[in-house]
């Protein structure tokens, strides 16, 4: 006995509620998709205004702490006899 390959079908007892279902779900995929897209550019683009900021810091936390080992340095200097 041999087997022949079935081919597949759409079986007309799928009901047409079930199609808009699977329909609406793809959809409301494709919109959650869309608008997580839009949040993770709108943070690429904050990121990126936010890197000058972040360098100016950096070297404003250097300049403090020179100005702090120069202080110690003055403090150390007046404190002796």
């Amino acid at each position: 006995m041999t087997t022949s390959p079935t081919r597949w079908r759409l079986d007309r007892q799928i009901s047409v509620a079930v199609l808009i279902a699977v329909a609406l779900q793809a959809a409301a995929a494709l919109m959650w998709a869309g608008r997580a897209s839009a949040r993770i550019d709108d943070l690429r683009q904050r990121l990126d205004a936010q890197a000058p900021v972040a360098e100016r810091l950096a070297r404003l936390e250097t300049q403090a702490d020179a100005t702090r080992a120069s202080l110690a340095r003055i403090e150390t200097k007046l404190d002796r006899p």
